[in-house]
């Protein structure tokens, strides 16, 4: 739980441009989210991890082809996270397969465009997202904010928001408006965490009233 003395220590993973970092660091500078990156980690060179270095932020680039496994990568990887005392792990786009160890469950977030069940799974991500939302045909679509497990966009729901999907769009268009709600859904639902405020039952989440 966080304070306004005591914000919310985080680590963000990616794999690509690094606009969900952006977002959240414009969150907290803005004060509307009490929280700080403490680290960010890269699974390859890309875009996201330079603005972090830029940014002033501590980062590493662990690359999964370097390690015999997921399950090796994945203990370097939180073996990071915990000596930097993160009590929150938050994947802004990060592409590689993870093993969530015993005590990180529950702490580990993912945003994926589309809203879960729809749209997802192994290689579902990106534009190949909007691709095929925009290729069925559906009215809308959105963004979901969740807990991971140890499967493809398959932990308990958190938020999730919807965007309608009209006629002209292209997957740009499309992309975009899911974009904006992304922008809004993840820093919310960090700030719930935060506030102590989810309770995961099984594949639910409840979201508990503010304490008084």
């Amino acid at each position: 739980m966080s304070s306004a003395a005591s914000p919310l220590p985080i680590a963000v993973l990616l794999s690509g441009g690094g606009t969900t970092l952006m977002n959240l660091l414009r969150e907290i500078a803005g004060g509307r989210l009490e929280a700080e990156v403490r680290l960010v980690i890269a699974s390859r060179p890309c875009p996201g991890l330079e603005k972090a270095r830029g940014a002033g932020l501590s980062t590493v680039e662990l690359r999964p082809r370097d390690f015999p496994s997921v399950a090796d990568y994945s203990a370097v990887l939180f073996d990071r996270i915990r000596s930097a005392e993160c009590s929150l792990v938050v994947l802004g786009g990060f592409l590689s397969r993870l093993a969530i160890p015993p005590d990180f469950e529950g702490r580990v977030m993912n945003i994926h465009p589309a809203l879960i069940p729809s749209f997802c799974g192994q290689g579902m991500y990106g534009h190949r997202v909007h691709e095929a939302v925009l290729a069925r045909g559906v009215r809308v679509s959105g963004c979901t904010v969740h807990f991971c497990d140890n499967e493809y966009d398959h932990g308990p729901i958190i938020l999730q928001r919807c965007v309608p999907v009209r006629e002209d769009d292209t997957v740009d268009t499309l992309a975009a408006r899911v974009f904006q709600a992304e922008c809004e859904a993840y820093p919310e639902a960090i700030r719930l965490f935060a506030a102590g405020r989810l309770q995961v039952v099984g594949r639910r989440v409840s979201i508990l009233p503010p304490s008084t």
